[in-house]
């Protein structure tokens, strides 16, 4: 079976565990998915599971992506995600519900973090600015400088400076799961996920545990 679900980020809340102590977590609506695809080695080249999420009117989906679910017996999902996996039973058409996770698995939770626009180097990088005295009056918030002259004369790929901030994929790392409602399929992770609620999230099994 595989260990990985499409979901979407309800908001954060907290518990109480066995010994009282208030745990903070985020919920997530985890599923139903459905197996949408099945790539082998023999035809893709690579062995992975394309699952689908999130019901929609046929009208909402493209005709493109209506057709390739068409063949899989599915209902018209918004949402489709690929997850790389050797050793599985599932074919096309399976469904994937919040029980192929326990209480104490950890997780890697993969998501979108906020756009926050164009930041400063102060903001985006955490730079403590130039001195706020001997004179100068407007390079408080500065970046300072960006590389030599001489010799290199050019500024180096990846320089922290100002730009986009946010919107980016992030992944939360060896998150454990400390609630589930398999009724309902929300899991509970404890501490913080990347994104805004609502916002779509992939939940794998954890590559470092």
């Amino acid at each position: 079976m595989i260990k990985g679900l499409i979901g979407k980020k309800i908001g954060m809340t907290q518990i109480f565990d066995e010994s009282g102590e208030a745990v903070p977590i985020t919920l997530l609506e985890a599923g139903p998915c459905y197996v949408t695809q099945v790539r082998t080695t023999e035809l893709e080249g690579y062995s992975a599971v394309q699952l689908g999420f999130s019901e929609v009117k046929p009208k909402r989906i493209s005709g493109g992506q209506l057709g390739h679910l068409k063949t899989t017996n599915a209902p018209p999902l918004k949402y489709l995600r690929e997850f790389r996996i050797k050793k599985h039973d599932l074919k096309a058409g399976d469904k994937v519900t919040a029980d192929v996770f326990e209480i104490g698995d950890h997780v890697d939770v993969i998501g979108t973090s906020k756009g926050k626009g164009f930041a400063g180097a102060v903001k985006r990088w955490g730079f403590r600015g130039g001195p706020k005295t001997h004179g100068q009056s407007d390079r408080q918030r500065a970046v300072g400088s960006i590389g030599a002259t001489s010799g290199t004369s050019r500024v180096f790929k990846g320089k922290k400076m100002p730009g986009r901030m946010g919107n980016a994929r992030v992944t939360s790392a060896n998150v454990k799961i400390a609630f589930i409602d398999k009724e309902r399929n929300l899991i509970g992770v404890r501490g913080s996920v990347p994104g805004s609620k609502g916002g779509i999230v992939m939940i794998k099994e954890a590559r470092k545990q």
